[in-house]
């Protein structure tokens, strides 16, 4: 793999040197980093990868991407440099028009936070997957221990195609139909899309993303998931950050339990941000129940594993102080371009 990432990278740095113009510069972007360029199809094999040597492919990976973005940031501003130089030779400018201003696309604050997730769970090991946002009732409810008459089947009303197929209200199902494919240990989050008949308010929208994570071995237990968790704390909001975790009921996991930090405005002592409680709720977690397990055929009694879950928007609105989530779909450019 190092030597593969090695191959990927001086090609990439020959053929940025090559590139006359933007145009072909963008084509060896998306050829290398883009969402089908050959780093990210490294990282979808992250899955044949030992769990041992994945953190350090992870790092590797990181390091790669971030030396070719920084010299294809260097490349094109150098590249813009002869062009405007040579635009201003062969041009006459008439110097009393109005100055016309490009407007530049920025990435998302979602993009952003997604990014950086997923940076740091790949530096821990996991593997990103995807799963299809149309699923069936089985994957998104029964599998996870929530039958026909389950009262959390109402608090996540969703939208139906027929009586078994509809818009996922979680990315959960992805985790089931990796269960079903591949035997543990696994490591994963799985991003995306998901649905539920929410009004549109403040906090909440039809329409929102997740990010889930599973974890499946030998011997885990609650001390693993509270240390991961905590780490991604820390990566996320900063070293200093603490965590605390209040029990709660999840039909999936048993024991369960709400994650809570502490406030990245104020240090814990209390602000407007955390209402003044020193504390943020950022996500849910627990063991995965051994019934989900068997119903994915794993052996409860040979593994044991945990799950948790995040919203991307409140990652997000959290991290950037954002007070309404509205405004990440609205695609005002003086909203973005803060980000």
């Amino acid at each position: 793999m190092k030597d593969l990432l090695e191959k990927i990278r001086r090609e990439a740095l020959a053929k940025m040197e090559d590139s006359e113009n933007l145009d072909r510069l963008n084509e060896v972007r998306v050829a290398y980093l883009g969402k089908k360029g050959e780093l990210t199809q490294v990282l979808k094999n992250m899955r044949n990868v030992s769990p041992e040597e994945r953190p350090k492919v992870g790092q590797m990976v990181n390091e790669t991407r971030a030396a070719l973005e920084e010299k294809l940031e260097e490349i094109k501003q150098n590249i813009a440099a002869r062009q405007r130089e040579l635009q201003m030779k062969a041009e006459e400018i008439d110097v009393t028009l109005p100055a016309k201003r490009m407007k530049v696309g920025h990435r998302h604050p979602n993009t952003i936070a997604q990014a950086e997730v997923e940076r740091i769970f790949v530096g821990m090991g996991y593997e990103v997957v995807e799963g299809p946002e149309i699923e069936l009732d089985y994957y998104n409810f029964e599998a996870l221990n929530i039958p026909a008459n389950h009262p959390a089947k109402d608090e996540q009303d969703t939208f139906y195609i027929t009586k078994d197929i509809l818009l996922r209200t979680q990315t959960s199902p992805v985790q089931v139909r990796v269960m079903e494919q591949k035997k543990p240990p696994i490591r994963m989050i799985a991003p995306g899309r998901v649905f539920r008949a929410d009004e549109v308010d403040a906090t909440h929208s039809p329409s929102f993303h997740q990010i889930e994570g599973l974890v499946i071995d030998k011997n885990i237990t609650f001390a693993d998931l509270k240390g991961t968790l905590a780490e991604f704390a820390r990566e996320l909001f900063g070293p200093d950050t603490k965590v605390k975790f209040r029990p709660h009921h999840f039909p999936f996991t048993e024991p369960s339990a709400e994650m809570d930090v502490t406030c990245f405005k104020c240090g814990g002592k209390g602000c407007r941000m955390c209402k003044d409680e020193g504390w943020i709720e950022i996500l849910g977690c627990g063991m995965v129940h051994p019934k989900v397990l068997a119903m994915s055929g794993i052996d409860p009694e040979e593994y044991s594993g945990f799950a948790f879950g995040v919203g991307l928007e409140r990652i997000a609105l959290l991290k950037y102080e954002i007070d309404d989530m509205r405004l990440l779909y609205e695609n005002d450019i003086r909203f973005l371009k803060q980000f």
